[in-house]
């Protein structure tokens, strides 16, 4: 557990610099370069996501169980994800509804994945792993949308029907894969099983 602990803090310590720190963030940005800043950062999100993963996966050696959930919120939990597979893809491709609406799809994203495991899962490890992305997804989003407003950015105008209809294809399509092929060898678990 202490692994994924670790892991956790690192890779989520990381990400929450802009959120978190902004001042540490741009003295280092200033002091080393972007370029070092992008190199250092990259090195230690991959540390902190191989952490996660072999930590992850030690502790799923020594389960700790909490509570058991009802089979019904597994299957919730893999419906839940779908909009966070969309908003994921919408986070990549440009001028579409969800990212001229919602701005930061991404982090939404990740609110839905965490939020959704969060309810399927009774397991420590697990919970503590998806409570630890939801609170990082939920702060990150507040400073983002605070960071919109004090630069008074103005709402992005520009979205197209393809654009949207793409993100929602890609991301259905992803999902499904994942749902039904992927997720049962990677993670263990078969979440309509």
């Amino acid at each position: 557990m202490l692994i994924l602990l670790c892991g956790l803090l690192l890779f989520l310590g990381v990400h929450s610099l802009r959120a978190l720190a902004p001042r540490l963030r741009d003295a280092r940005i200033a002091s080393w370069g972007i370029g070092s800043w992008k190199a250092i950062y990259s090195l230690l999100s991959i540390a902190g996501f191989v952490l996660i993963v072999y930590g992850y996966g030690l502790a799923r050696s020594e389960p700790v169980l909490l509570w058991s959930p009802p089979l019904w919120l597994r299957h919730f939990a893999a419906l839940f994800t779908l909009p966070a597979f969309v908003l994921l893809a919408a986070a990549y491709l440009p001028n579409n509804h969800f990212k001229t609406r919602l701005r930061h799809p991404m982090l939404l994203a990740v609110k839905l994945w965490a939020l959704g495991h969060l309810l399927a899962v009774g397991w420590l490890h697990a919970v503590l792993t998806m409570a630890a992305f939801l609170a990082w997804a939920v702060i990150a989003f507040a400073a983002a949308r605070r960071r919109d407003r004090a630069a008074g950015a103005p709402p992005a105008t520009r979205s197209n029907v393809v654009s949207s209809a793409a993100a929602v294809i890609i991301g259905a399509v992803a999902w499904a894969v994942f749902v039904f092929h992927l997720h049962l060898p990677l993670i263990g678990i078969a979440p309509f099983g």
